[in-house]
């Protein structure tokens, strides 16, 4: 309830003060060089300034109408507003940066804060961060905002196999350094972990984002052990750029007061993520595939899986590059994303029948961009999901229609 009212408060006070004097607005142009990468996303964002104040304030905003029908069955017309985002920077002294990402979801049911650190600058190649900290797993796990993607829908493999936006209080050190048309940057913390909730919840099978609904993994470690998270990535200027993301720990609480009481069982994420844009004809490719490896009870059912991978793949396709209806770099797309995730690798011990707990979707996509800041969205969805027993999938197709934009 206190973030709602410094929130209000907030923008009480600018709106005010705008009307007084609108100079006092201007913009702070983005915190990155050319060179920027994903892991820069946190920063590579605009922000608006108040006059000489060292705070900066920005946000976005994302929704939409849809229209889904799974095996003929339909929950009718549904319009969302599914985020509001508020981000909230402030250049401390010298070297000492703070920024803030909160996010308030279905109406503001939801509220969380997402990011918040503070970076202490010591050399291009080590650099402090820490607080609130954006885990580095995948790529789409720090560059989520919406107005930077042509899908109203987040990738199935980010939000119900990996926990998307996921994160959690720590510390760590990150840096990058770059050559001529190189660039090379590292990520490396120490933070909260997982929990029982990842293989105990209200899906009935091994499912991560669980692991988000306990907001006391940001007072406390369930099994006393840190989740270790690392990233290296190498850029070039014409071939794109490539990661590779580590996050693992243990997860259950294995002692209580000193006394062991269970076998200790961890969890082991694995990703790659690479994105480029084809320069003679200005196509963007974005892919990211992870692996997921869950050390499960062995009184635990086989609807609990060890292993599990997915990813996605995003084509973004320019056809149209002008100005248009008053906007002077306005551009149309057309756009079109893969995705497949599989929640449980594997075969049945009994029968040695594969378990066919699995996902694929294809979802056309048409954009508008009056400026890079906003995104006007046409999605049709394309779905099959099988059960674990290999069932007739369920069938799904949806269109959807919304936007996204920065404020």
């Amino acid at each position: 309830m206190i973030y709602r009212f410094l929130f209000v408060y907030l923008f009480i006070s600018l709106a005010s003060q705008a009307q007084v004097d609108s100079t006092l607005f201007r913009r702070v142009p983005k915190d990155t060089t050319k060179n920027a990468m994903n892991m820069d996303a946190v920063y590579n964002r605009p922000f608006l300034a108040l006059g000489k104040s060292p705070v900066a304030i920005g946000g976005y905003l994302e929704s939409n109408w849809q229209y889904g029908v799974t095996d003929g069955i339909t929950e009718g017309h549904q319009f969302q507003a599914r985020r509001l985002t508020v981000f909230l920077a402030s250049k401390i002294n010298r070297r000492l940066k703070f920024l803030s990402e909160i996010e308030f979801e279905e109406g503001g049911r939801e509220i969380a804060i997402e990011f918040a650190s503070m970076d202490l600058e010591l050399h291009p190649l080590l650099n402090f961060r820490g607080g609130i900290v954006m885990n580095p797993i995948g790529a789409f796990n720090q560059n989520h905002d919406g107005p930077k993607w042509e899908f109203i829908d987040r990738p199935i493999s980010a939000t119900q196999m990996l926990p998307a936006t996921w994160s959690n209080t720590g510390f760590g050190i990150f840096g990058k350094t770059f050559h001529k048309s190189w660039m090379i940057g590292y990520e490396l913390y120490l933070t909260g972990n997982f929990d029982n909730s990842i293989i105990e919840n209200t899906e009935n099978k091994t499912f991560l984002p669980a692991a988000k609904r306990n907001p006391e993994r940001f007072e406390e470690i369930n099994s006393g052990l840190p989740l270790m998270n690392g990233k290296i990535a190498v850029r070039n200027r014409k071939a794109g750029e490539l990661g590779v993301s580590y996050m693992g720990g243990v997860y259950n609480k294995f002692q209580d007061d000193g006394l062991i009481i269970d076998s200790r069982r961890r969890v082991d994420v694995f990703a790659v993520d690479y994105n480029t844009t084809i320069p003679t004809i200005n196509t963007t490719i974005i892919a990211e595939w992870a692996w997921v490896f869950v050390q499960v009870p062995a009184t635990y059912t086989q609807q609990f899986g060890t292993k599990q991978y997915g990813g996605f793949i995003d084509i973004i396709q320019p056809i149209l590059s002008r100005s248009m209806l008053g906007w002077e770099k306005a551009t149309l797309n057309l756009a079109c994303r893969l995705e497949y995730v599989d929640w449980n690798v594997g075969t049945f011990t009994e029968t040695g029948d594969n378990i066919y707990e699995h996902l694929w979707s294809i979802a056309p996509a048409i954009s508008f961009r009056p400026n890079a800041q906003t995104v006007f969205r046409f999605n049709y969805r394309y779905q099959q999901q099988t059960d674990l027993l290999g069932n007739p999938p369920a069938l799904t197709g949806m269109f959807q229609l919304g936007f996204s934009t920065y404020f």
